[in-house]
């Protein structure tokens, strides 16, 4: 795990880890670009003010920090803490920072933190976030260990959270919306029969952000808007936001019927209708 210090996030480390030598080549004005879009002073000022805290504590800590409030509706379909089953929960991703630590802590409190996220492994980078991850690098080994860090979640005896989307949401045609869902939670759960939690994040990052993703997806071969998420968030400080929770979908509703994708699809309508 990664040790906090005064300064947890360096991005003059990370260059030299990355590129050695020829980091010094990288100019002045980039890494001062990227030290300001990932607010590293900001960032590293609350890691270090709430190193003692980890998993669901930390995740509320976070809440109270961003001045987030959260209006959630449909709390009684969780389904109660000890009837002794696991479950699913899927979201969609709209802000790709507060959305995900806002239901951290609801699911969280609500099982006294047996839950597991499935994450980009860079936000193992937040040790007080870290103990409640199971890191997923779509690039290089890790995607290829993928399927055995995705058996090890639904074999646990943890809740799962997911965004099956994968990425934040874009806006296209002037819909705000997920992209295609993957099929995983669908296969998973019936093979481990986990019932299904579908809920809903109220949301949105800015114009700028939206605009800058769809460049990106087009014209890029990296994700150039997933650097900006830090800043989104601190955009969406002091927000109250709508949290719904949907009733369970029993996994024995995933039959042959429908493809495991055709039927991530129609959870993604679900969701979007509540």
């Amino acid at each position: 795990m990664v040790e906090v210090t005064e300064k947890t996030i360096d991005i003059d480390n990370v260059l030299r880890n990355k590129m050695g030598k020829k980091a010094r080549f990288v100019p002045w004005f980039v890494v001062s670009w990227l030290k300001r879009i990932i607010h590293q002073d900001q960032v590293n000022a609350f890691l270090w003010e709430s190193r003692d805290l980890v998993g669901v504590d930390w995740l509320d800590a976070t809440l109270k920090y961003l001045d987030t409030t959260i209006e959630l509706v449909g709390e009684e379909n969780l389904p109660a803490k000890d009837d002794g089953r696991l479950y699913t929960f899927v979201s969609n991703h709209p802000l790709g920072g507060e959305d995900g630590v806002a239901l951290g802590s609801i699911i969280g409190r609500h099982y006294d933190g047996r839950f597991r996220y499935l994450v980009n492994d860079l936000l193992m980078n937040l040790p007080g976030l870290a103990p409640l991850c199971i890191p997923i690098n779509k690039t290089g080994k890790q995607s290829r260990d993928f399927p055995k860090m995705v058996e090890a979640g639904f074999s646990s005896d943890n809740h799962m959270l997911m965004f099956p989307a994968g990425l934040c949401s874009r806006r296209k045609k002037g819909v705000i919306r997920d992209l295609e869902w993957k099929k995983t939670f669908i296969t998973k759960s019936v093979e481990y029969q986990r019932d299904i939690v579908p809920i809903h994040f109220g949301g949105r990052n800015s114009n700028f952000f939206y605009r800058l993703a769809n460049f990106s997806d087009r014209f890029l071969p990296f994700n150039l808007a997933m650097m900006y998420l830090v800043d989104e968030m601190y955009k969406n400080m002091h927000q109250t936001f709508r949290v719904a929770v949907g009733k369970p979908i029993p996994w024995q509703t995933f039959d042959k019927s429908k493809k495991p994708l055709e039927w991530a699809q129609w959870v993604k309508d679900i969701v979007y209708e509540l």
